[in-house]
């Protein structure tokens, strides 16, 4: 009798198991690491009811698209890459000047130096540099552009953190959906490399732009199940910069952008520069000649004029009578207006955070350089080209340079926010 129970539990289970395989198969048939995973936490259930719940569970999981389950093979690959990688650079790392212990934060030349170390390893792998190239990118490009044509495939980028961390990013696609297995690798206090999150998430859509851009977003939780709204937009060059790009990039426009002062987001030239908002301009231009953010308990009662006219001058081909004209000037203290930037006189937008990135460098015949750059933004927007615009400006032998004029090409001015001037006195 015993023996009769034990084969009839033993058809049951093989007879749920099938069942299961075929939920599974209808329901994420191309997600096979995810069934491994299900099938395995819900072997033990019993009748077809039960499965039936279960079913209505994964289908309503795999909607949302975000906290998918991670398969143990997948999971292990994962912290063994991240950890393995980190002890290949553990003794740069280690060296490193980190400043305060309890927030380590590394330099771009250290962590230019790690990411250096993991390409000699073949790996594709990126950092947090502002405009560093995707190192060993081929392996992405390839795999983007055949994503866009259809074929299943996977890819790992890897993501040099500057904490000295490391993040691990492998794109899976299925022939319809893309999929993003994240791992972030991290240093305990005793300098030993430990896994500190590991996720699996459907990204809701992407793209793979000419100019090399990898844009796409990932499902995230929304209303009613969170209070606020999630951005899960998310934008990784492939296609390296020019050295050329990069060092005009760096040095013309990285510490203007475009919040803050209008230089880059207005239509503006040497025969009209009424519009310019010197005032908001003024710490923008001291940060790129000094190399260091001014201190706003310096100004609390304005700048001075000869210090703010010849800064403005040093970059603008223009005189202190125009300056006084168009900024905020205050005639019984000699001082023009300044104030930080805050919730008082700046609305915050999504444009607002987009890098400037130089395309094209073109030398003109009157001994002008034209470049052209686009407005790159990674929140909400996705877009690697936001506004396209041309900056002209003059170098001189010396290395300084001075800024002639700005035009915002295909009407880009009527898709970007009203800009707000810091002051309002003029």
């Amino acid at each position: 009798m015993e023996d009769v129970k034990w084969m009839i539990r033993r058809f049951r289970l093989s007879f749920l198991l099938s069942f299961f395989l075929m939920i599974v198969g209808v329901i994420c048939w191309r997600k096979m690491y995810e069934g491994e995973e299900i099938l395995r936490q819900y072997i033990e259930i019993e009748n077809a009811e039960e499965a039936k719940s279960v079913e209505e569970e994964v289908t309503k999981q795999w909607e949302k698209g975000y906290d998918l389950p991670v398969v143990e093979r997948e999971r292990k690959e994962a912290e063994t890459d991240c950890k393995n990688l980190m002890k290949l650079y553990f003794d740069i790392y280690v060296s490193a000047d980190k400043g305060m212990i309890s927030n380590v934060v590394l330099d771009d030349e250290t962590v230019l130096k790690i990411q250096e170390k993991v390409a000699e390893v073949g790996c594709s792998v990126t950092t947090v540099v502002t405009y560093s190239n995707m190192e060993n990118y081929e392996m992405v490009g390839s795999f983007l552009k055949e994503c866009m044509e259809g074929k299943t495939g996977s890819a790992i980028i890897y993501e040099v953190l500057d904490d000295g961390g490391l993040g691990r990013m492998k794109f899976i696609f299925d022939g319809t959906d893309m999929y993003v297995l994240s791992a972030r690798g991290t240093w305990n206090a005793g300098n030993t490399p430990i896994i500190s999150y590991i996720s699996y998430t459907r990204l809701r859509e992407w793209k793979y732009t000419d100019k090399g851009w990898f844009c796409y977003e990932l499902c995230v939780p929304e209303p009613p199940e969170v209070s606020e709204i999630m951005d899960g937009s998310c934008l990784i060059r492939v296609k390296p910069m020019t050295e050329e790009q990069r060092e005009m990039s760096e040095r013309c426009v990285m510490k203007l952008g475009y919040q803050g002062q209008n230089i880059l987001c207005s239509n503006w030239n040497t025969e009209n520069m009424s519009k310019l908002d010197y005032n908001g301009m003024f710490e923008y231009l001291y940060g790129m000649k000094y190399e260091e953010k001014v201190i706003s308990e310096n100004y609390t009662n304005g700048i001075p004029k000869e210090e703010f006219e010849s800064l403005i001058m040093e970059y603008f081909p223009i005189t202190t009578e125009q300056i006084r004209e168009y900024a905020a000037f205050n005639e019984e203290n000699q001082t023009y207006f300044w104030t930080e930037l805050g919730c008082s006189n700046y609305t915050p937008t999504f444009f607002g955070t987009s890098l400037p990135e130089v395309i094209d460098i073109k030398e003109n015949d009157d001994g002008t350089v034209t470049l052209t750059v686009e407005a790159v933004c990674g929140m909400v927007i996705c877009d690697d080209a936001v506004i396209t615009h041309e900056l002209t400006v003059r170098f001189d032998q010396d290395g300084s340079f001075q800024y002639l004029g700005n035009e915002i090409l295909n009407d880009g001015i009527k898709s970007i926010p009203e800009y707000q001037y810091r002051v309002k006195e003029k």
